[in-house]
């Protein structure tokens, strides 16, 4: 069975993650991260996701995947062995340094190699098989055949990106940050230089940026060469984005398992993913070598829409109120969506709207207000509602 493995940047999310289908999260502690800016975990808050995973059967890694220099070196002893004793399920390295001391400290900890360290051959994947690494995030740059002989020559278990975000570089090999802005892109700093303006010949808006990764098209190929894991970029993602594209993932998923997955609902799940984040994406490198199709060079339309609309908190079946808490302003009248793991996705025109003291208001247009609709249908915590932009597609 392959995993869905989603990015967790906050402690809030954890449960979300694991409601809306991911099988394990991988998040960063306070140190020795690459997200840096990201909220990130503490040891009690990485020991109660751990928690909440075991409820669910599910699990966590964590990410210890800086380059290090001899200053970061500092408090990584005690900080894997914190790891350990709360049982994380894994970790996540771009170092030798942090292979090496799990070694010599006798730590029960199991090392995933991260994508940082750019594995695109089978001699090197072995190399680091033969370290200990039981599996290998690939290099997001890999192709379907670097995959499929890393696999059958090592027989380690292999994670790949999916969806989300590219670097304009080779996978932690990227310095651009370093030189520009003396933030270092590997141990945390990563200013995403590719993400800038800049000017040439009197253009102002040359940019080096990469569009989005989306493997929709390729799932059931993947599948079918042994993959072990399917992870998501976007740690620093809303919770929108990662309900949005987690359930999606696992319906494609869940679909090609259960021989239920049709053109029409993949088609359907596209237009769902490239709704919710704010560049276009496409499969990358996975089929063939990117072109300039694959890339922004002159200008770019980044603006992020409105659509999620707001979190149910509850759901009250005496007077069939939901509980919302809002998130983009709506009004009496609009067209919306409700969707949920385990609720059937559904269109509902606002015909009244309660403040948080059940006074009928027209609109809702502060963010994280709390109010009521009135719906006949139960709706559960943490479903959520949408702007209804593409009908529902069930299969």
């Amino acid at each position: 069975m392959v995993e869905l493995l989603a990015p967790v940047g906050k402690l809030e999310n954890v449960y979300l993650a694991f409601y809306y289908g991911a099988d394990a999260i991988y998040l960063g502690g306070k140190n020795f991260s690459l997200r840096a800016n990201a909220q990130n975990f503490d040891i009690p808050e990485i020991a109660e996701a751990v928690k909440i995973a075991n409820d669910f059967g599910k699990k966590v890694y964590v990410a210890v995947n800086i380059v290090f220099h001899d200053d970061n070196l500092e408090g990584l002893e005690d900080y894997l062995k914190d790891l350990a004793r709360i049982k994380v399920n894994g970790i996540i390295a771009s170092d030798i340094i942090v292979v090496k001391t799990v070694q010599e400290l006798n730590l029960d900890l199991e090392v995933h190699l991260s994508t940082q360290a750019s594995v695109l051959n089978s001699y090197s994947a072995q190399f680091w098989k033969n370290l200990g690494i039981k599996r290998i995030v690939l290099a997001r740059e890999a192709s379907r055949e670097d995959i499929k002989q890393i696999k059958m020559d090592t027989g380690l278990e292999i994670e790949v990106f999916i969806h989300g975000a590219m670097c304009t570089s080779f996978s932690g090999k990227c310095v651009l940050s370093n030189y520009m802005t003396n933030r270092d892109a590997n141990r945390g700093g990563c200013a995403q230089i590719c993400r800038w303006n800049y000017k040439v010949d009197g253009k102002e808006d040359l940019t080096i940026t990469p569009k989005d990764l989306n493997m929709v098209p390729f799932i059931q190929d993947m599948m079918n060469i042994g993959i072990n894991s399917f992870k998501i970029e976007g740690r620093m993602r809303s919770i929108y984005y990662i309900a949005t594209v987690i359930l999606v993932y696992r319906r494609i998923i869940d679909g090609i398992l259960n021989h239920t997955l049709t053109k029409k609902a993949q088609e359907y799940y596209l237009n769902i993913l490239n709704r919710c984040a704010n560049r276009d994406s496409t499969p990358q490198f996975y089929d063939k070598l990117p072109t300039e199709k694959e890339q922004y060079f002159w200008g770019r339309d980044e603006v992020s829409n409105k659509d999620f609309l707001g979190i149910v908190l509850e759901y009250n079946k005496e007077d069939q109120l939901v509980k919302i808490e809002q998130r983009n302003y709506f009004k009496v009248g609009d067209v919306v969506q409700f969707f949920g793991p385990n609720t059937k996705t559904f269109d509902y025109e606002v015909k009244e709207i309660y403040d948080e003291d059940k006074n009928l208001i027209d609109v809702a247009r502060h963010p994280q207000m709390i109010v009521y609709l009135k719906l006949d249908k139960p709706l559960q915590k943490y479903d959520m509602m949408r702007i209804k932009v593409f009908d529902y597609y069930e299969e």
